[in-house]
């Protein structure tokens, strides 16, 4: 890739997991880490978590992070990846129709792609997900399936240049695939009709 720049999807209540762990892991690789969010300015995080005998998910008030430009400001082209973060951000944030056109542009022309847990609900809305398979928190599996891609509950799931996990417990997996694409530069184009 010609870019050393991998953006980070975030908006108010992403996961401080989803977000913190592939910012300081694209560091180490020498990436530079721009975060993304509906506007430049500091974002909420949160830390989820399913406690034993909790059949919710229970909710913590997490780090905040500074976000380096709007999705409006963003040019696609400037970018050698992109990463979905989970948390309750990608319900609220994916109708933004800058964030629409950014996803679209990544999966059109095939750039390195990742997502975890909630972070799939922003390629199901931007009609990107049909006729991939996914993994993905369960609860959003009928986001992804509605939306024509196919659930797999596996800790990480590779489908050309999409990498995805369920939640940040499968981080080391879903970041050591997302890391090998981003390095070695490879994606494959798939449009999606």
């Amino acid at each position: 890739m010609s870019s050393s720049k991998a953006l980070i999807i975030v908006g108010d209540a992403s996961e401080t997991l989803d977000t913190l762990y592939p910012y300081l892991r694209l560091q180490e690789d020498g990436f530079v880490p721009v975060v993304a969010g509906p506007e430049k300015r500091i974002f909420q995080m949160v830390l989820h978590e399913i406690r034993p005998g909790w059949t919710i998910t229970r909710e913590w008030e997490g780090y905040q992070i500074r976000a380096d430009i709007a999705f409006r400001d963003v040019d696609e082209n400037e970018y050698a990846g992109i990463f979905f973060s989970g948390g309750r951000a990608p319900e609220y944030i994916r109708d933004d129709p800058d964030l629409i056109r950014i996803t679209q542009h990544f999966f059109d022309v095939g750039k390195p792609i990742a997502s975890v847990c909630h972070g799939v609900e922003i390629p199901a809305r931007a009609d990107r997900v049909r006729g991939r398979r996914m993994s993905c928190v369960r609860k959003c599996r009928f986001d992804l399936e509605i939306c024509g891609g196919e659930f797999v509950d596996e800790p990480y799931v590779v489908d050309g240049n999409l990498v995805s996990g369920r939640t940040w417990e499968d981080h080391g997996h879903v970041m050591r695939e997302w890391m090998a694409m981003l390095r070695s530069g490879r994606g494959e184009a798939r449009r999606v009709a």
